[in-house]
């Protein structure tokens, strides 16, 4: 009798897809929204057609780059991870070395775009890509390795001033530290829907060191970063649209607690997933006072 056919072996090309995670744009989106606002307050308006396309494909290129060296430092662990086992370089699809010149070019190119841009801008990209490279290490001595993970994240508004600017100003970095609060609320989403299997692996995650507390840190994290963000932005944009829009990403924050509340793994994963809307709820805001 003749067995079932095997499945065809997979193209590079998919390979790589699946790599950088290119059907799951909710990654590159929660990097793409706060930096996309960051322009518009840096510019007071629309910041211009190159700037935009910098940073849009500059955010995207990143966070590619990201998954790369993430997937070759996390492979010894991914395999004990029902969610991951299956990525390309935790099955051995993918090389580590293929994985890292995949990353190299990616990242290579967005500084190629960045190196359109101004003096400041290109200073600001090396702290930003050395952040981005240790991320993936610090979950192995790191209680809260999300926090990492939210300078990683959040560098893009730094860059975006000094873009703009040339400079940046104290706005910035305070928009950094309320950004860095949405990730770890996000994030610790995120590592609530592993933390059985990494309590087994044996690696760090803001899900594991927040215990009981992590539903409740989780909202206290999305209130400091709207907070933060709603004083700076009122600051240059004093309009009825910001209050609306900050009233309306609450209103999601709130709907993420009723996903979390129960701890289960598609409810974590779900409210996840769906951050991206928060975060364009308040880019839209925003771009919509400074127009």
């Amino acid at each position: 009798m003749t067995g079932s056919p095997s499945s065809p072996p997979r193209s590079k090309w998919s390979l790589y897809l699946d790599l950088i995670r290119w059907d799951r744009p909710a990654g590159w989106l929660v990097l793409l929204w706060p930096t996309l606002s960051a322009l518009w307050l840096a510019a007071g308006g629309f910041p211009g057609w190159h700037l935009l396309a910098v940073f849009v494909a500059g955010t995207i290129l990143m966070r590619s780059a990201g998954c790369c060296v993430n997937d070759v430092a996390d492979r010894e662990f991914d395999r004990h991870v029902k969610r991951t086992a299956q990525r390309p370089v935790t099955t051995g699809a993918v090389g580590v070395r293929e994985a890292l010149a995949l990353g190299a070019v990616l990242a290579l190119a967005a500084f190629v775009l960045v190196l359109t841009t101004n003096a400041s801008a290109i200073a600001l990209s090396f702290p930003a890509l050395a952040i981005a490279i240790a991320y993936p290490f610090a979950k192995r001595w790191v209680s809260m390795p999300q926090a990492v993970l939210g300078v990683a994240f959040s560098f893009g508004i730094p860059m975006a001033f000094a873009a703009v600017q040339g400079q940046v100003p104290w706005q910035a970095w305070a928009l950094l530290a309320g950004n860095l609060f949405w990730v770890l609320a996000y994030d610790t989403e995120y590592a609530m829907v592993d933390r059985d299997d990494d309590l087994k692996i044996g690696i760090q995650t803001s899900a594991i060191t927040l215990g009981r507390w992590d539903v409740a840190a989780i909202m206290g994290f999305y209130a400091a970063y709207l907070s933060i963000w709603i004083v700076i932005v009122l600051q240059q944009a004093p309009t009825a649209i910001v209050y609306i829009a900050f009233g309306l990403a609450a209103g999601q924050a709130l709907w993420h607690y009723t996903l979390i509340r129960g701890r289960t793994r598609e409810g974590c994963f779900t409210a996840f997933r769906q951050n991206h809307w928060l975060g364009a709820t308040v880019f839209a805001g925003i771009a919509l006072a400074l127009r």
